[in-house]
């Protein structure tokens, strides 16, 4: 019998990766390409979705010859991307959703800030579909970004025939097919899944989106996570590589492939899985808890219902920068340069020479706040900034190391301030399953256990993000019964690393201080 596998794409900000997998789960090759970013102004970040397309069948084509499968044997293919936001035209070509005008760029990146007055205003609506995305409108989320194209480049607004979330568009791209997945449409669309009637179409009347449906291309009802698509087009599966008989999946956003990834164990458990939290930390970080009951509650992203697994309710936290916050402060700092693996590794290890030596309250009068780029969780304030207290004239490479130990150290506490909001609303998180480029950080896997209590699991498999979307597509491919079970059967596992308890006290300090330092901010900008 011929052994099957699937292949797995994950598209994140810089590059796009491709895994195949067999059905255990055992990732068989895997491989990564570059995509491209345009910054025309500061909080507008935009990608061209033609580059993404090619990124992908390059690392695809790549990942299927080191595994040395043959193309008639990979038999599913999923994708998972970021929150990004992609504009075509009646005939599905490149249409610009830049300032430049330039048409390659058409597609809006999630971390782009450039609605942010239009998230404001959704915000401000009331409207019930706040309810379920923890009562404040991000930037982030399609809507704001909808409202910013129609306002400020309404040639585009008006060509425009398909707008899809980027996870959507690749599979548009695979299959021709116009389904949206059931995760980016109730995450980041303000779909909701859980009611016969998903679209709440006077909301987008409210914010000015009355012709959305017009311009959109968008179903009626979602595809449910892992649903079977269709099968690769000719065009595609030439470009990728691969068989006319690889069925697609309906796919995921790149956290909430992570959050399957690392809690897909848990999947025939729905009591006990509560207790666990996926931190899906690179770039930025997410944090998704799910339950079987729905935990409404401001600050935190969600309720959102079948958005990973199917019949559980997630809810989303996280932090806007958090790897892009130390990238930065090496940056910044007079003594750093540019911020790669060996400098960060390079700081590491003088921070562990420091604490040996100035013991374990090194620059213990040096606090960050880490909301550099807002405050995603638990505050839902995308305005916030980040503070710095306890600068010296030092300039010399240990007061970078001492300043980039007290940032990781903020970082930390802010999942702790996101878990105690969740556990204060119904959740009880005992434990973190972290994923992502974090886990290379010796520093924060540290201090992600000792800064918030939580026993810190660090997934087996090198790749949580491409396991999660090798599960999706498992699924579609008929593998499996169902998500659940292809969860169940290619998840694989993970090591513990328990929390220090001799360094609760240390860590409680640092928090009082960083609560205190929130609520001084708050006050500052009230000032007139």
């Amino acid at each position: 019998m011929t052994k099957q596998f699937v292949c797995a794409v994950d598209v994140g900000t810089g590059s796009a990766r491709a895994g195949i997998l067999d059905s255990s789960g055992t990732l068989r090759g895997r491989a990564e390409r570059p995509i491209a970013m345009n910054q025309p102004k500061p909080d507008h970040a935009e990608h061209d979705s033609l580059d993404i397309w090619s990124a992908v069948c390059a690392a695809v084509r790549a990942a299927r010859e080191k595994a040395g499968v043959a193309a008639e044997d990979v038999v599913g293919i999923s994708f998972d991307a970021t929150c990004s936001l992609v504009v075509r035209d009646r005939q599905g070509g490149q249409l610009s959703v830049s300032v430049s005008g330039d048409g390659r760029w058409d597609t809006i990146v999630w971390l782009d800030h450039r609605a942010i007055a239009e998230a404001d205003e959704c915000t401000a609506s009331g409207h019930a579909v706040l309810d379920y995305i923890g009562g404040v409108m991000s930037p982030e989320m399609a809507t704001p970004k909808l409202m910013w194209l129609k306002r400020n480049l309404p040639k585009s607004w008006n060509e425009a025939g398909y707008l899809f979330d980027l996870t959507d568009f690749l599979t548009w791209q695979a299959t021709g097919s116009l389904a949206r997945s059931q995760c980016t449409l109730t995450a980041k669309w303000t779909y909701l899944a859980h009611e016969e009637t998903g679209w709440r179409r006077d909301f987008f009347e409210l914010v000015g989106l009355a012709d959305l449906f017009e311009h959109g291309n968008l179903p009626e009802r979602a595809s449910p996570v892992g649903a079977d698509i269709g099968p690769l087009t000719a065009q595609a599966a030439s470009d990728l590589g691969l068989s006319e008989k690889c069925r697609v999946g309906a796919g995921v956003i790149d956290a909430y492939a992570g959050a399957l990834g690392v809690l897909g164990g848990f999947a025939g458990d729905e009591q006990d899985i509560g207790r666990h939290l996926a931190l899906i930390a690179g770039t930025s970080s997410c944090v998704m808890a799910m339950s079987p009951d729905p935990q409404p509650f401001a600050g935190v992203w969600g309720p959102y219902y079948g958005a990973a697994l199917p019949r559980l309710w997630l809810s989303e936290g996280g932090q806007s920068a958090t790897g892009a916050l130390l990238d930065h402060i090496i940056r910044w700092h007079g003594a750093g340069g540019e911020p790669d693996a060996a400098m960060h590794a390079k700081i590491a290890r003088r921070v562990a020479e420091l604490r040996a030596a100035e013991g374990e309250n090194l620059a213990a009068r040096l606090h960050v706040l880490p909301d550099f780029h807002g405050n995603r969780s638990p505050l839902a304030d995308p305005h916030a900034v980040g503070v710095v207290s306890g600068l010296t004239l030092d300039s010399s490479f240990d007061s970078l190391c001492k300043l980039y130990w007290r940032t990781a150290v903020g970082i930390a506490l802010g999942v702790r301030h996101v878990l105690e909001a969740l556990n204060e609303n119904g959740y009880l998180i005992d434990t973190l399953h972290v994923t992502g480029g974090h886990t290379k950080n010796p520093l924060l896997m540290e201090l992600y256990a000792d800064a918030t209590g939580c026993t810190v699991i660090e997934p087996l498999a090198d790749e949580a993000v491409l396991l999660g979307t090798g599960m999706v597509a498992a699924t579609a491919a008929g593998l499996f019964p169902d998500l659940n079970a292809a969860c169940v059967a290619m998840q694989q596992g993970g090591r513990k690393r328990a929390s220090n308890p001799k360094s609760a006290g240390r860590f409680d300090r640092d928090y009082r201080i960083f609560l205190e330092m929130h609520r001084q901010r708050q006050m500052l900008d009230a000032i007139r």
